[in-house]
């Protein structure tokens, strides 16, 4: 009898870190595709590296306050914090080395082609150019520079988190007496970088076929370091930058005010522990050990020598440059609702029945005009809403704050733990609440993370609810750039679970039972558990079983157990997986029945969708919840039902296209590594690219209905009359 198989030993789980680290390799190797444009190139490889500070401030933050704490515990792969460190420093020295090896040694010889220059040594600029760099530093750097000196008297100043700041090694010029300097000469000093200024300086051109040249501010600052120091001599001088720890600690049971107590973790985040430090790899030996001693840096493996310009995130601000169409996609204009018709009134249109929403590739706007609209209209008596993410100078909120000055029932959840959008919804916060809005910090102990707005309406046969369900933010701007599903319902049955949500969060305890919504952290475990389950006894009764579920991570136990239990009884597991995969493949006793894929295109892929066979009669759900334990347990999620058949083909469409897809697909081999799709032989599929073919073929196949004119035949007796 063979051996049963204990697929919850650590040896069948992936590390989340390392995996989280496996997808920014993906984002990269989407810079180094030859078949995308230029600056789409650059832009990713801006992206690896703004990614990469995310992970430093929080998932490496967090291992290290485990190890001060003397966390001896294990994660779901058996490692320590330790271990998980150890790997993760030679891995992410291995991702820095392929970012600037692609940039130095691929785009930036393609920029050349281009006419796009990057100066990043002030000595290679000519003469004029020279001429040029200083008198812009005189008339627009020099005013905004506070160069900070270090002696007896002076200690070194607190660097801000992220900013690129340069130090310098100094020498008194022979026979200078210093009358306001410390009891020491001062023979270090640093100058931050100024923030409010353009990162690229762009510069006269003198080279035949160079369109656009830049300096780095870091290297105008340089080559005018002197200025700063009149009475030294500058023996010499590097840009370093430095990563904080940013994971905030709020104890929010002993927090009077959570929004006091959310200030003021903000404030201290800028000067949390380094816990990374960036220098050239040429910079001075005795700079770099006064850096380490003055940031108390012990660890060898907190210090990156960069082969190349500190901090690439800037290479996003060349995405936009004027002249150089070709080198970017062409914007994409999303497609019209077309169960939404221009100048019909948008309740009468979810009165209709239920309207499936796939964004970017069909508009936001209908979110945001049911908001509006719900503003306005006499008959609408109160708002409610969540907010976890909202854009700079947001309609929404414009909307909300109207609709209260109207004389209407607003309330809105404003989740002020949403990270690093803490400040901004704060400040969101307060504005709706002088608007007259009631406005919710957020629950003790969870974040809400739940995508629900519910409109409740007065109409001729009584009081009717309308609810908006959604997989992504209330954001305007990234509903451009996320690929996100939602709903339009009137459904009975999801407005009182709507209003159900709301009480909820608002301070009632939470119904006994729902219609149709499932809600974490209470239920959704559960529920997902048992709907695994239920594949897994179809299978095991020799019916097919089958699970397709799509999200943004995956690193569960109980939930990656369950689906391994359950392709050994012989379901069938597609997974398509964006980010973080604890789950590995190949595994004995499964063999190919569980299938990984990951995403990365033009468009970042956030919505989860999650389906279930049932034997013939297909459960799909779609909401805000990844299979992690965060979004099980400590979070407030809404997974809702996709009900109507229509909604139901449209989810399985996504899917099906997306497990076709041969073109931006990567494939979790046994070995952990992703590989693209062989396409060998295969017609070439990007999904991204097809729905935004579908979503305008949609709108226009629905134009020439609309404009087909039916003409009765007239007699010949008639037409002569």
């Amino acid at each position: 009898m063979a051996k049963e198989i204990d697929y919850l030993d650590s040896k069948y789980y992936e590390n989340r870190e390392l995996s989280w680290l496996k997808f920014d390799y993906r984002v990269l190797s989407e810079a180094k595709d030859k078949s995308i444009p230029l600056l789409e190139r650059l832009k990713f490889v801006s992206i690896t590296s703004s990614n990469l500070d995310e992970f430093f401030m929080v998932r490496v933050a967090s291992l290290r306050d485990q190890i001060s704490a003397g966390y001896k515990g294990v994660d779901i792969a058996g490692m320590t914090a330790s271990e998980q460190l150890k790997r993760i420093f030679h891995d992410t020295r291995d991702l820095v080395a392929g970012q600037y090896s692609t940039y130095n040694r691929t785009l930036v010889p393609l920029m050349a082609q281009k006419g796009i220059r990057i100066i990043d040594r002030f000595e290679d600029l000519s003469e004029s150019q020279e001429r040029f760099v200083d008198r812009y530093f005189d008339e627009n750097v020099y005013p905004v520079l506070t160069p900070m000196a270090v002696d007896a008297s002076r200690p070194f100043p607190l660097i801000r988190n992220k900013t690129l700041n340069i130090v310098s090694r100094l020498k008194k010029k022979t026979g200078v007496k210093l009358k306001i300097s410390g009891e020491g000469e001062a023979e270090y000093a640093t100058v931050q970088v100024p923030s409010v200024l353009p990162r690229l300086v762009k510069i006269p051109s003198e080279e035949e076929g160079e369109k656009e040249v830049f300096l780095l501010l870091e290297q105008v600052i340089e080559r005018n370091i002197a200025k700063l120091y009149l009475n030294y001599d500058v023996e010499a001088s590097h840009p370093y930058r430095i990563m904080r720890n940013a994971d905030l600690s709020i104890d929010e049971d002993d927090a009077d005010d959570l929004l006091k107590e959310i200030q003021k973790q903000l404030k201290m985040r800028q000067w949390g522990e380094v816990i990374r430090l960036e220098v050239e790899e040429t910079i001075d030996k005795k700079l770099l050990k006064f850096l380490r001693e003055e940031l108390d840096i012990r660890d060898d493996e907190a210090i990156y020598k960069i082969s190349g310009p500190i901090d690439l995130t800037f290479l996003m601000k060349l995405y936009g440059l004027e002249g150089y169409d070709e080198d970017r996609y062409a914007p994409y204009v999303p497609a019209q609702v077309p169960e939404i018709p221009a100048g019909q009134e948008i309740f009468a249109s979810i009165r209709r029945g239920d309207i499936f929403l796939h964004h970017p590739y069909q508009t936001f706007d209908p979110v945001v005009e049911f908001i509006h609209r719900a503003a306005v209209d006499p008959k609408v008596l109160a708002i409610k809403q969540t907010l976890y993410r909202v854009s700079g100078n947001s309609p929404i909120i414009a909307s909300l704050a109207l609709a209260a000055e109207n004389g209407k029932q607003v309330t809105v959840l404003v989740e002020l733990k949403a990270r690093f959008d803490e400040e901004n919804n704060i400040g969101w916060a307060k504005m709706l609440e002088k608007a007259g809005c009631h406005v919710i910090y957020g629950l003790v102990g969870l974040k809400t993370h739940s995508k629900i707005a519910l409109v409740v309406r007065r109409e001729e046969d009584g009081i009717r609810r309308y609810v908006h369900l959604g997989t992504g933010n209330y954001n305007d701007s990234t509903a451009r750039l996320y690929s996100d599903c939602g709903i339009f319902t009137c459904s009975e049955d999801i407005g009182e679970d709507a209003t159900a949500v709301f009480n909820m969060l608002s301070g009632y305890s939470e119904p006994a039972s729902w219609n149709r919504l499932v809600v974490a952290p209470i239920w959704l475990r559960d529920h997902f558990l048992k709907l695994i389950d239920r594949e897994k006894e179809f299978a095991a009764s020799g019916k097919e079983g089958r699970i397709i579920a799509k999200m943004n991570s995956l690193c569960d136990k109980a939930i990656i157990n369950a689906l391994y239990e359950a392709a050994a009884a012989g379901v069938k597991i597609d997974l398509i997986v964006r980010g973080i995969c604890c789950l590995k493949t190949g595994l004995p006793g499964i063999a190919d029945r569980i299938r990984v894929r990951s995403i990365v295109g033009n468009f970042l892929e956030h919505s989860r969708i999650y389906y279930f066979r049932n034997n013939g009669d297909e459960e799909i759900y779609m909401g805000s919840a990844d299979w992690m334990p965060r979004n099980l347990d400590r979070r407030v999620e809404i997974i809702f039902p996709v009900l109507d058949e229509e909604g139901k083909e449209k989810a399985k469409h996504i899917l099906k296209v997306e497990l076709s897809d041969n073109v931006k697909a990567n494939i979790l081999k046994e070995d952990g590594t992703y590989r693209k799709v062989d396409r060998r032989g295969k017609q070439k599929l990007n999904s991204q690219e097809r729905f935004c073919e579908e979503a305008q073929a949609l709108v226009a196949a629905k134009e020439a209905e609309s404009e087909r004119l039916f003409i009765p035949i007239m007699a010949d007796d008639e037409e002569g009359s």
